[in-house]
């Protein structure tokens, strides 16, 4: 056993450093944290080594209090449009795209606009807008919030 502090932990990915108490620094990943709750930057910690890794990581009594934590987690995307109105759009005025242009895929909704000129595109555009307004209405607002983000 070995005992080092933590360095930095990657939120995403769970990766973190420690620096062992011998001077050099050792890998871990979030399968190796061997408690609950998250890791802290500065946290004293005991652990096994194998190679650059550090294995078996448990936080030493009382080194929670006062330590640096880690940062928040990201926010998932906030939707700036609405599903519910990008679908009634695609419902009621579909065959034209504009569902399409409210979501931001201008080059689909210009598809769509020239396709519906004739008769038969009518009818394709009519089933492409429904097949898109059910789409939507499934789609959990996480996931509509990341495609239909706008990218300033």
């Amino acid at each position: 056993m070995m005992q080092g502090r933590v360095l930095g932990v990657d939120v995403r990915t769970g990766e973190g450093l420690v620096a062992g108490d011998d001077g050099r620094r050792y890998r871990f990943s979030q399968q190796d944290w061997a408690t609950r709750g998250e890791p802290a930057i500065g946290m004293t910690v005991d652990f096994d080594v194998d190679q650059d890794r550090a294995l078996s990581v448990f936080p030493l009594p009382g080194e929670q209090r006062g330590v640096t934590t880690l940062p928040p987690r990201p926010r998932p995307p906030e939707a700036d449009r609405s599903k519910i109105v990008a679908a009634l759009l695609a419902l009621f005025l579909g065959t034209l795209g504009i569902h399409r242009f409210y979501l931001g895929r201008t080059g689909s909704g210009i598809a769509m606009l020239v396709v519906s000129l004739t008769v038969i595109g009518l009818f394709v555009t009519g089933i492409w807008a429904f097949v898109d307004a059910i789409r939507y209405l499934l789609m959990s607002n996480r996931e509509f919030a990341a495609r239909y983000a706008r990218s300033d």
